[in-house]
């Protein structure tokens, strides 16, 4: 009784600051756009890995949030969160379309521009067709970071190119979008999961993103946090056991 008593008093709170914040009060704002980072951040991480940085999707999300701040309708009796998903979203969304091609760091630059070099040279000398895995040693990198040094410099095709040659289909018309017309929904419900994970340390926050957002695998992850595969292994059985409490509360 007392946890549903505190939650709508904290509800009113929150309406209360953005009629303020609607009003003009600045520190209303800042306490609204604080309090809500959590979610910004949860749902930034979701499109990492797609050409801009992590915190720079942050920043771009607090856009969608202020937006959400301005125009959210206190009188209609939507939670606010719920509200604010598809805005922050359509931002960083709405910036990644904007922005054109992919930037691709120097590093991965150099690296592909080596890679295609030996791989030129061993179909001219050897008339094959070399694999990533000889030509990631020939050029002294991981199979891995060849990968992906490969795929950054591949050329970027426009979703309204057509896919196999003039008049057959765009691009655009052959890729589902089952997940987009649902993703604000996923958001939604893992509101919950999303806010349980800012409570986490910074150690747990760093495994959760590495473990189940980049999908390292353990060993990976200890070598990327520079601890043990063993201490990686208690610490994620820590998380799920905190999660699991935290969500059925």
């Amino acid at each position: 009784m007392k946890d549903s008593i505190d939650a709508i008093a904290r509800r009113q709170k929150n309406i209360d600051r953005i009629i303020e914040a609607q009003g003009g009060d600045e520190e209303a704002l800042s306490q609204l756009v604080e309090s809500n980072m959590g979610l910004v951040r949860s749902i930034a991480i979701r499109f990492c890995g797609r050409g801009t940085e992590y915190e720079d999707l942050v920043q771009i999300g607090t856009i969608g949030m202020l937006r959400a701040i301005r125009t959210f309708d206190v009188s209609l009796g939507n939670a606010f969160s719920t509200y604010a998903v598809p805005l922050i979203m359509g931002e960083i969304r709405r910036h990644l379309r904007d922005d054109g091609i992919i930037r691709v760091s120097r590093g991965y630059k150099k690296l592909g521009a080596s890679l295609m070099e030996e791989r030129s040279r061993i179909i001219s000398e050897q008339g094959r067709e070399p694999g990533i895995e000889e030509l990631a040693q020939a050029c002294g990198a991981s199979k891995e970071e060849a990968a992906i040094a490969m795929e950054a410099i591949s050329p970027v095709s426009s979703l309204s190119d057509n896919a196999y040659g003039e008049d057959s289909p765009t691009l655009e018309e052959l890729i589902p979008d089952d997940e987009s017309s649902n993703e604000a929904e996923k958001i939604s419900d893992s509101v919950a999961l999303a806010q349980s994970i800012a409570k986490m340390p910074p150690l747990w926050k760093k495994i959760v993103l590495l473990r189940y957002y980049r999908n390292m695998t353990q060993q990976q992850t200890a070598v990327s946090l520079g601890i043990t595969q063993v201490k990686v292994s208690r610490e994620e059985k820590k998380v799920m056991e905190f999660l699991r409490s935290e969500i059925v509360k």
